[in-house]
């Protein structure tokens, strides 16, 4: 295979456009080039806990999840390809399983917190639901895989649930939300 890219500064955006890999130009804002930058920004969240220390098999996961996503973002590029097959939204749905299984059931909302993984994770969670929402609006206007979206949805779950369990395996625990009405009867009680 030969260089993909050659030069870096090609100075062809300057203009306020930006190629896709049809060879189409939009504009920097467009919504198409929004959720590209959307799934850029969640691989390289993804990146910042893989920073940390994590289990093997965690840290395999996020690999195979950035490799996904840079498959999405082809997609994205080359509007009507699809290039992430459905069994990668069923593997997720595998790996949420077998974590979620050995958490306990969550009865209140969580803080995002936890420790510099988990904290990590629950911050590449909030990103990949952003980059949900900004491609189920895309789907309104251009074609977009049904695919992408089951697997942006799915892949938050599985960092949310990965961000407790990091949370946990840290020993860190989870803090739970208490309401303010909460917070300032336990203050009146003298239980800060």
């Amino acid at each position: 295979m030969g260089n993909r890219l050659t030069r870096i500064t090609t100075r062809t955006g300057d203009d306020g456009t930006t190629g896709l890999a049809t060879g189409t130009r939009l504009t920097k804002d467009s919504l198409r080039i929004e959720v590209m930058g959307d799934v850029d920004e969640l691989n390289s969240a993804l990146g910042m806990v893989l920073a940390h220390a994590l289990p093997r098999a965690q840290a395999n996961w996020l690999v195979e999840i950035q490799h996904d996503l840079f498959d999405l973002g082809g997609e994205l590029a080359m509007p009507g390809e699809s290039l992430l097959p459905e069994d990668r939204v069923v593997w997720l749905e595998e790996r949420l399983e077998e974590l979620n299984a050995g958490l306990p059931p969550l009865r209140e909302f969580i803080l995002p917190g936890g420790g510099p993984a988990a904290t990590a994770c629950h911050l590449a969670r909030a990103i990949s639901r952003r980059a949900e929402r900004h491609l189920v609006r895309l789907a309104r206007e251009e074609e977009v895989t049904t695919v992408a979206r089951q697997y942006l949805n799915r892949l938050s779950d599985l960092l949310f649930v990965l961000a407790r369990f990091l949370a946990r395996e840290a020993g860190d625990g989870e803090f739970f939300w208490r309401s303010r009405r909460l917070r300032e009867s336990d203050t009146a009680r003298g239980k800060d």
